[in-house]
């Protein structure tokens, strides 16, 4: 403990990351110029610094702190599994009992006839998995041409080679030879940035159907999946008009295309379900989970499939899986997780109670004059930044300039919001209070002030043309 409570000073902590540690995502010389934030601890909704000062998180680390930090009975829990069993496999017929409790539970957890779990230790993990899975299920009905893949641009997937491919994310498609072959990928249903002045529920038919136009490019035989996040997190919270998913899930009914929901961000009670699937009415043939499944205090993710899906699995020997596969300590996290989840009915009150109230209060920052739109699903909120509200303009300046300067402002004013591109989103712990709530809210209209005023004094208000 003393290691962390009685730590070297600040400077020398950053003069150390920036020698010896590379961050994702960053900038490494940028970052060692300016010196990264030394998170030490944290409880509740609220972090703390090596300087003391403390940070309402308003993304619950990276989408994943669903009952807030500091739970001693999940600390508990893995040092009770460290001391039977810490570690075993579930390869050469062999499990333990963590996976077998885990995975029944997580069986008796989702919709429809979602009932076997391949664990991972991560959503980009569980989603290479869906690659294979996917491709290996057709293969064993006779149907081999059946490999192609469809996602969304602007989605985010992971990123390992697999799950980066997957996603649509342009910048990340430039580095390391991206996407692999037969990944595909058709436009994303963001009508607020992509609308025009066409109705939104015209835009979401219209978007779905790319996905059976896409097909018929590639031809249903050739065509394994389409894989989709309910609500696009790391895309912005790009929340698809309410005609979206109907369509999406009846174009791959009648094309006999496996769908694949990523749940990594919205499942565990973020949108008001357990799941986002049944949120948005989705049937899945397989869904992606992690994030949440621990409250991020274990890595741990999977693919859990559908009857049918596993029925033709099981018939083959599928040559695959991670050496953590499973790991007892993190089945015992992740149980312990879900028991707080159901027995302090925080899912239930998260959506009857804190999400209405998140809803209400975000709403008052559409009045912002730097603000286009504020929406929320759960316990997921995003605003646009716009120079010009009437019009949903996007900024002259690069993409993310705006959004940049509004998150240091953010953290200025002692608040952890992220930006994606030219939105600001949150991703609060659901137990997060409704005083929280109206301090969050308070800080982030305080930023946006600063923000505002900071992109008039450097010229930066003006509209692309």
């Amino acid at each position: 403990m003393s290691l962390i409570t009685n730590h070297m000073p600040t400077a020398e902590l950053q003069k150390l990351d920036a020698a010896h540690h590379l961050h994702p995502f960053t900038h490494g010389h940028d970052l060692g110029k300016k010196g990264v934030r030394v998170i030490t601890r944290a409880k509740g909704v609220t972090l703390t610094d090596s300087d003391g000062n403390d940070y309402l998180d308003a993304m619950a680390g990276l989408w994943c702190v669903n009952i807030g930090y500091g739970r001693e009975e999940l600390a508990e829990a893995a040092a009770r599994q460290m001391k039977e069993l810490p570690y075993y496999n579930t390869f050469f017929q062999t499990t333990h009992v963590p996976a077998i409790a885990l995975a029944e539970r997580l069986a008796s957890l989702t919709p429809h006839d979602l009932n076997h779990v391949f664990f991972a230790s991560s959503g980009s993990e569980a989603n290479d998995t869906n690659i294979r899975l996917a491709r290996t299920y057709w293969e064993a009905k006779g149907k081999a041409s059946k490999r192609a893949i469809i996602s969304r641009k602007n989605a985010y997937h992971g990123s390992s080679m697999g799950s980066a491919s997957l996603g649509g994310m342009a910048a990340m498609h430039a580095q390391g030879g991206m996407p692999i072959p037969d990944i595909h990928h058709i436009d994303q249903p963001y009508w607020y940035g992509e609308g025009g002045d066409s109705d939104p529920q015209d835009f979401g038919k219209a978007r779905a159907r790319q996905l059976e136009e896409k097909i018929m490019e590639l031809g249903a035989d050739n065509v394994a999946a389409f894989i989709g996040e309910p609500i696009q997190g790391a895309g912005g919270v790009i929340i698809p008009p309410d005609s979206y998913w109907p369509e999406i899930q009846r174009i791959c009914d009648e094309h006999d295309i496996l769908l694949i929901a990523d749940e990594v961000i919205c499942g565990f009670g973020r949108t008001g379900n357990w799941f986002g699937s049944e949120t948005l009415g989705i049937r899945p043939h397989i869904m992606t989970v992690a994030k949440g499944l621990s409250s991020g205090y274990q890595p741990i993710g999977g693919s859990i499939v559908n009857d049918e899906v596993a029925d033709v699995l099981s018939g083959v020997d599928f040559s695959h899986g991670y050496t953590y596969s499973g790991h007892p300590v993190a089945c015992a996290v992740a149980l312990e997780n879900l028991r707080i989840l159901q027995e302090e009915e925080i899912v239930t009150r998260a959506a009857t109670g804190t999400a209405p109230y998140l809803a209400e209060k975000w709403a008052t920052l559409a009045e912002h004059p730097l603000v286009g739109e504020a929406v929320t699903c759960g316990m997921l909120g995003s605003i646009a930044l716009t120079p010009h509200k009437a019009s949903r303009a996007q900024f002259a300046a690069e993409t993310g300039t705006a959004g940049l300067i509004c998150r240091e402002q953010c953290f200025g004013n002692n608040l952890v919001m992220r930006h994606v591109g030219d939105r600001m989103v949150i991703s609060p712990p659901l137990v997060i209070t409704k005083a929280e709530i109206d301090t969050l809210v308070e800080r982030a209209w305080t930023a946006l002030d600063r923000a505002h005023a900071e992109l008039n004094d450097k010229g930066l208000m003006k509209a692309a043309s």
